[in-house]
């Protein structure tokens, strides 16, 4: 069995190196971003993608999901620093959640994802890609008192952002925002039918084109206009190590003591939450774009990001997801198996060591365009108007989560959400399972589809409206399955028929759930089965 796994991937090994080569490119300005967007040590978003590559590369059941820091957990990561008081309080959240996502894999969880709605799900990324640019905005200008102070969104109100965001447009740095206007144009053009049509381009990732040109525009200036440069502290600022032993002091552990605050407990149930939804749901993005059409279990998906977690945690990274925009990249490059994702944590871990010294010449600029570009992509107005154009039933749920979530914060957001979205769906189900005609005295009872309890107060309102003296058909031959409080409620007025002189005919009913026959009051159907 080893030989034969060992023979497919060096057999892949030519299409497996360059996309992992890509999706390095790609990862290396996003993990360094969203540990800028979460306000923790840029250091750790790049342990956090070390651990995705290096280690759930081989854990997971997908060959080629990619797995590191998300954007989608920035707002989360941002809050829960500001209110444990410590970064290396969220490392401990994330140990936690890492062992809660590691018992919902045992457990069998993997199915959650598909119960929540899409509406509230695309909602929830809008939302995520509203704040990145609300909040990337203040980098991408350069404007000062957004990197010393409080950055968090949702930390009093909402107000508190939308001022920042406008103070910000007062203190612009002119050499932050050609940085960021450029790579963000350079981003855009990356992304157009003819740049992807042109071969060569096409292998050189548009975030890699951003960095570069940041990092040249700034190399060029400070030798020639040094007043349209930007500033030391608006520049990656990693440890660079003098000797290889050195990469590892750089590591910061959690500190257990936080145990005793209530607050990591909450934390760490949130990350857990949003952080296997997240995966869920990038799990079936990929097996949808996955050119072989492999399915990858989610339960073994769960258990493997459980230990990516908590490695991440103990290591001093930020929480990580299976993240859609680095599988993307992967798929896109040709990727075929794990050892695509590996070698983009290989590289990296080797960035690392050996080239923190350059990449501290990067922008913080750039990587706010990247950021700010992902934001756009999350929050299309085309996507708003593609779940208007769906109806009221699609639209309402995704755009009163993307409000709610600005309004408070993530998980209250989702959960008002999903409170919209089930009532759309219990409205539909509702209405649409059972029907009542009257023609005379006789009635049509009809269960036109699936029976499930939520249908039990229209069909107790369906049968107070049978009169006295009349005939019934109760016909459930269109419905698959009958739920046993719905049959409870038959069987309830098949026993009290004969007290109204009501004639019952039965079609179909028996053998979706067995109930007491009744048969004074019963008069079967041919089709009626015993």
């Amino acid at each position: 069995m080893i030989h034969k796994h060992t023979q497919y991937y060096f057999r892949h090994l030519k299409d497996d190196i360059p996309a992992g080569v890509v999706v390095f490119l790609v990862a290396l300005p996003l993990c360094l971003g969203i540990a800028l967007a979460s306000g923790a040590p840029l250091f750790s978003g790049l342990i956090a993608g070390l651990t995705g590559g290096l280690i759930v590369s081989w854990l997971s059941g997908s060959q080629l999901c990619v797995s590191g820091p998300a954007a989608g957990l920035t707002v989360i990561v941002f809050n829960a620093i500001e209110s444990l008081g410590s970064f290396q309080g969220l490392l401990v959240a994330g140990v936690l959640a890492g062992l809660i996502q590691l018992a919902l894999g045992y457990l069998r969880a993997g199915i959650i994802g598909a119960f929540f709605p899409s509406a509230v799900i695309e909602g929830m990324l809008a939302a995520i890609g509203l704040i990145l640019i609300i909040k990337q905005i203040p980098h991408a200008t350069g404007y000062d008192t957004s990197y010393e102070g409080d950055e968090s969104y949702m930390a009093e109100t909402a107000r508190s952002s939308f001022m920042e965001l406008v103070d910000a447009f007062g203190g612009i740095s002119p050499g932050s925002v050609v940085i960021s206007g450029v790579a963000l144009l350079l981003l855009i053009l990356w992304g157009t039918p003819w740049f992807k049509k042109q071969k060569l381009l096409k292998l050189i990732p548009g975030p890699l084109i951003a960095v570069l040109w940041g990092v040249g525009y700034n190399l060029t200036v400070t030798q020639f206009a040094p007043a349209w440069a930007v500033s030391a502290e608006h520049l990656v600022s990693l440890p660079v190590s003098e000797k290889t032993t050195d990469f590892f002091k750089n590591f910061m552990f959690p500190d257990f003591s936080y145990l005793a605050n209530p607050q990591v407990y909450v934390v760490a149930v949130t990350i857990a939450i949003i952080a296997s939804l997240e995966t869920l749901l990038s799990l079936e993005a990929t097996d949808k774009l996955d050119p072989l059409k492999r399915i990858a279990p989610t339960n073994r998906e769960l258990k493997a990001q459980g230990v990516g977690n908590i490695i991440s945690g103990l290591l001093g990274g930020l929480p990580i997801t299976a993240v859609i925009v680095r599988s993307a990249a992967n798929i896109n490059a040709g990727g075929q198996t794990r050892i695509a994702c590996f070698t983009h944590g290989l590289f990296l871990l080797l960035s690392v060591m050996y080239l923190a010294y350059y990449l501290n010449y990067i922008p913080l600029a750039c990587l706010s365009a990247i950021l700010l570009h992902t934001g756009y992509k999350l929050a299309n107005p085309a996507l708003f108007k593609k779940f208007y154009q769906k109806g009221m039933s699609q639209f309402l749920p995704f755009a009163i989560t993307v409000l709610a979530i600005l309004a408070t914060d993530l998980l209250k957001g989702m959960a008002i959400g999903m409170v919209i979205g089930l009532f759309f769906v219990i409205k539909a189900n509702y209405s649409a399972a059972i029907t009542l005609i009257q023609d005379g005295s006789h009635y049509v009872l009809s269960f036109n589809k699936d029976v499930s309890f939520l249908n039990k107060a229209l069909l107790r309102k369906f049968i107070l409206r049978i009169e006295a003296d009349s005939t019934v058909t109760i016909d459930a031959s269109k419905a698959n399955f009958i739920d046993h409080d719905i049959l409870e409620t038959v069987e309830g007025f098949l026993a009290t028929a004969p007290d109204d002189n009501i004639t019952v005919e039965v079609i179909d009913l028996y053998g979706k759930e067995k109930i007491k026959k009744h048969e004074a009051v019963v008069v079967l159907n041919d089709r009626a089965k015993i």
